[in-house]
């Protein structure tokens, strides 16, 4: 690894740590203001709209211009958010201009990857993204759950600081050439190029199966952490400062499954890690029977785990498809609406359920059995098409 890819994880983490603990903080907000529970869950959706309103035009912006110049904008759209729930902006609405710079951010942090490293990096580079993500998920949630149970305003002070070190660092990642830029900046031809991009990455076999995964994970994961939180307060009467450190059990798992896959997986094997999903969700049904934090810890650890070892091989498959097809910054902006368009999704149907009342177990059991369904049908839809291609070549 160079230089170069040190700095974009040293501004990665700082960028994450802040977007992490700025959701715990915002919960404790709404908790102290008395919101309805839905309003929670509903968070999410208001951070990932951004993500789906803005996907065609992200891709593009990041391809258009130097990838660090486009994290600094983007990091100082995140810091406008910020210290507007710190002057009084209600939660949601605050979290929501967050979403708008973490949209234009995340395809210049993950596309520059495939022009300052090689393809045989990539799964490797993933691992060490991912580990700090996951650290950063870890110290965010001490930092947002804990320091702001005892004082929302110091904590959301601190987070505003973070983005404002984590543009400091994006002003040190290198100038690397400009890669894939759009002939027009017609925003119906940029919506035509989204399009066009899209279908592409559907149409690549690999691609499909990488982008069908990692919308799941994501969707999933996001949703996962607040169905934790209402869990653990039922299953074992934590309060939100402890139940945060359960959610961060998972993500160390997820650290520990990114190590494992990004020392033994290659990209040219990345696929044969999709079972890997199955079995983590029948670890998230294995909750309804927990009442014991100790065991519930070590449970969701290993859910961490296997989540890590399935994802990181596969996004790093899509970045490496993307990449050759489409370019880094349109190919991650169709993995972020895709990817974010599950958080929607699935963010929204916990929703509906917490607002209808619905027992948490029952919860946890319906998204159980929703990953082993969904993991189980692209592991199917990947064997077909392997199946497939060796029917052609034997033709």
């Amino acid at each position: 690894m160079n230089k170069g890819f040190y700095t974009l994880l040293a501004a990665q983490f700082l960028s994450a740590l802040a977007d992490n603990a700025l959701l715990f903080a915002a919960i404790a907000l709404l908790q102290k203001m008395h919101a309805p529970d839905w309003h929670e869950p509903l968070l999410l959706q208001f951070f990932v709209i951004s993500y789906i309103v803005l996907a065609p035009f992200v891709g593009s912006f990041a391809d258009a211009l130097p990838k660090g110049r486009v994290m600094f904008i983007s990091n100082a759209i995140k810091f406008i958010g910020s210290l507007a729930m710190i002057l009084g902006m209600p939660p949601l609405f605050a979290y929501g201009i967050v979403g708008i710079g973490a949209a234009a951010y995340s395809p210049a942090k993950y596309g520059i990857l495939t022009e300052l490293l090689p393809p045989n990096k990539l799964v490797s580079a993933n691992g060490w993204m991912e580990g700090s993500t996951v650290l950063a998920i870890i110290l965010g949630a001490i930092i947002g759950g804990k320091m702001a149970a005892v004082n929302p305003q110091g904590a959301m002070i601190l987070i505003t600081g973070m983005y404002l070190f984590a543009a400091g660092f994006n002003m040190f990642i290198p100038k690397l050439p400009i890669d894939h830029t759009i002939p027009k900046k017609d925003p119906l031809y940029i919506l035509g190029d989204f399009y066009r991009s899209f279908l592409a990455l559907w149409s690549d076999p690999l691609g499909q199966v990488s982008l069908a995964v990692t919308t799941l994970f994501w969707g999933a994961g996001a949703t996962l952490r607040l169905v934790v939180i209402a869990w653990a307060a039922v299953a074992l009467n934590f309060e939100l400062d402890h139940a945060t450190q359960l959610t961060a059990a998972v993500a160390l798992g997820i650290a520990v499954g990114s190590v494992i896959a990004a020392r033994y997986i290659t990209l040219e094997n990345s696929v044969k890690v999709l079972p890997a999903g199955i079995f983590m969700g029948i670890l998230v049904i294995a909750m309804v029977w927990v009442s014991e934090w100790h065991v519930a810890a070590v449970l969701l650890f290993f859910i961490g785990v296997l989540s890590g070892f399935f994802v990181v091989p596969l996004n790093a498959l899509l970045q490496h498809r993307g990449h050759l097809l489409i370019g880094a910054g349109h190919s991650i902006a169709v993995q972020n609406f895709n990817e974010n368009l599950g958080i929607l999704l699935l963010s929204g149907g916990y929703t509906l359920m917490v607002k209808s009342n619905l027992q948490i177990n029952h919860i946890v059991i319906i998204f159980g059995l929703f990953v082993i369904i969904s993991m189980s049908l692209i592991n199917r839809l990947y064997r077909r098409q392997i199946s497939a291609c060796q029917d052609i070549n034997t033709k």
